[in-house]
């Protein structure tokens, strides 16, 4: 989870968040508060300069403490007011500020205008040529206000490029020998140009290079983070992300609005009989491929479960009972015998799909599963590779499902939102994960946690949540086999304690990611569920 921090710290961890927005709905969050006399465009345009500013020295205090040289870029919009603003107060900080407008100052918006006229009485404004490259020699800090969170159309020029090369390079926080002359700076208004703010993507023609990648090392942002600062491409191009207020508290969010996962409540273990906390099964596959079972039977165990099975061939008995102690193992031969297994009603969460294989008897398997009614399903792995193959099983799925792709198996199962995703974004704003996920769940019927380093979870209504593993939560080495059914356990045993299946994906998504940054490098999946406790113990020590 992350919070703002009123003076412009990191999106950081906190218990409490709020929304996610899209750029039509902070566009409409702004137009109310002008339209209720709370606040002037000039207001929100002044504040969002001086926050940019902020931000600057408080990641670099080192800026704040003498005269440098700045190269602001101002496009002709609104963000480009943001940039004028940004470079009259840098002025009257004694720096030396460079300043290039694209397109005629005839054209900006009113309030962008008066901050245009503004800064000319005190500074010149200089013709920002789209062909031309950039000359940075001796600047300091370059402030990307050309196109922020209202672009529609692919922005590139040969100074793009620059830039990109130049945010490429790291330059720590805080007091650093960096300047003056030995790093340049690049900070972001909103957003990057040329990133779409709804969908994390970046705009591009057809067959034109343009860079990818990091392009700042800061990006400030205003009143709430936008989606596309944590989709897709966003948290790499954006750097460090800090939000800044600029008097929008009062305004209602958005409903449902979307939000990023939470910390879960509900976890603390009540006293009780261990079938108060219900009864998981994992169907295994065959012997040799029975570790990715034993990986979700143990996540499960870890998170609460009050009881897990694994249903495994029986050949596959030995293997599974020489690895497992608090697991019980029951035999399964074939969907006859899960039948039987699953008359136990105390069974109220079932896994399918992790190292299950995908042969006749798992199909019959898969289907036999869907025709129960008396369990929580996940389908993970292989079950989903047999839902693609046949639209029987598809049309069997129920709310109580949890479907966990990854992006392949998202193809798989969804080949032509999967083919809207990767078509190239021409306009803006561009098809998202999370509208994939939630036009998924709607055709599936129940929740779909589709994964990556931006998870969306998002069920039948429309709801959706994100979770992030970028900026300072992030956990790139959750990126090793078994980590998905891993996360497919969490969820089995979540659901088994009782969590609905859209809460029950979102807190098991979260507690993966956190269980992953617990351990930190070297991470292999065995290592996940060992971890979770010390997550638990930090979730209970802060609720109490």
């Amino acid at each position: 989870m992350v919070r703002f921090e009123t003076r412009g710290k990191t999106v950081s961890e906190s218990v409490d968040f709020g929304v996610l927005l899209g750029t039509a709905e902070m566009r409409g969050i702004e137009q109310s508060a002008i339209a209720s006399g709370a606040v002037t465009g000039l207001d929100l345009m002044e504040r969002a300069g001086r926050g940019v500013v902020e931000a600057m020295f408080d990641q670099w205090p080192a800026l704040a403490r003498a005269s440098f040289r700045t190269l602001v870029l101002c496009g002709p919009g609104n963000n480009g007011g943001d940039g004028f603003v940004i470079a009259r107060i840098l002025r009257q900080w004694g720096w030396a500020v460079d300043l290039l407008l694209l397109g005629s100052p005839d054209r900006l918006p009113p309030d962008a205008r008066v901050n245009h006229d503004r800064w000319a009485r005190i500074g010149p404004v200089g013709r920002l040529d789209l062909s031309a490259k950039l000359d940075l020699g001796g600047v300091d800090v370059v402030i990307d206000a050309v196109f922020g969170t209202g672009l529609s159309r692919p922005f590139e020029f040969d100074g793009l490029a620059q830039i990109a090369q130049v945010a490429a390079r790291d330059i720590p926080a805080g007091e650093s020998d960096h300047w003056p002359g030995k790093r340049i700076a690049v900070v972001a208004v909103d957003i990057p140009s040329g990133l779409c703010a709804d969908s994390g993507r970046i705009l591009r023609r057809a067959g034109r290079a343009v860079p990818v990648g990091r392009r700042a090392h800061l990006t400030v942002t205003f009143h709430r983070p936008k989606l596309g600062h944590f989709l897709a491409e966003g948290p790499e191009s954006c750097g460090r992300l800090v939000v800044k207020p600029i008097g929008l508290e009062t305004q209602p969010d958005p409903e449902p609005g979307i939000r990023l996962t939470v910390p879960p409540g509900g976890l603390a273990k009540a006293s009780g009989h261990k079938y108060r906390h219900g009864h998981a099964l994992i169907l295994g596959g065959p012997a040799g491929r029975g570790g990715a079972a034993r990986l979700a039977a143990r996540a499960a165990l870890r998170i609460g479960a009050g009881l897990v099975t694994i249903g495994s061939p029986p050949e596959a008995m030995a293997e599974n009972a020489a690895r497992l102690d608090a697991v019980m193992l029951r035999p399964v031969k074939d969907a006859v015998e899960l039948n039987a297994l699953l008359e136990d009603p105390r069974i109220n969460a079932l896994c399918v799909g992790p190292g299950l294989g995908t042969g006749a008897r798992e199909r019959a398997l898969v289907a036999a599963a869907l025709a129960h009614r008396g369990a929580s399903l996940v389908l993970d792995a292989d079950a989903l590779t047999i839902l693609a193959a046949d639209g029987r099983n598809f049309a069997a799925l129920r709310p109580d499902c949890v479907l966990t792709p990854h992006e392949g198996e998202f193809a798989r199962l969804f080949p032509d939102i999967a083919d809207r995703l990767r078509a190239l974004p021409e306009q803006g704003p561009a098809y998202s994960r999370l509208e994939a996920a939630r036009e998924a769940a709607r055709r599936a019927g129940c929740v779909v946690l589709l994964k990556g380093e931006d998870t969306i979870i998002a069920d039948p209504s429309g709801r959706c949540r994100i979770n992030s593993a970028s900026y300072g939560r992030a956990a790139p080495w959750l990126a090793t086999a078994g980590s998905g059914d891993v996360l497919a356990g969490f969820v089995t045993g979540l659901m088994a304690r009782g969590f609905d299946p859209f809460d029950a994906a979102c807190a098991g998504a979260w507690l993966h990611v956190e269980a992953g940054r617990a351990f930190g490098p070297g991470l292999i999946a065995e290592d996940l569920p060992e971890t979770l406790p010390c997550v638990l113990r930090r979730l209970l020590a802060q609720a109490a």
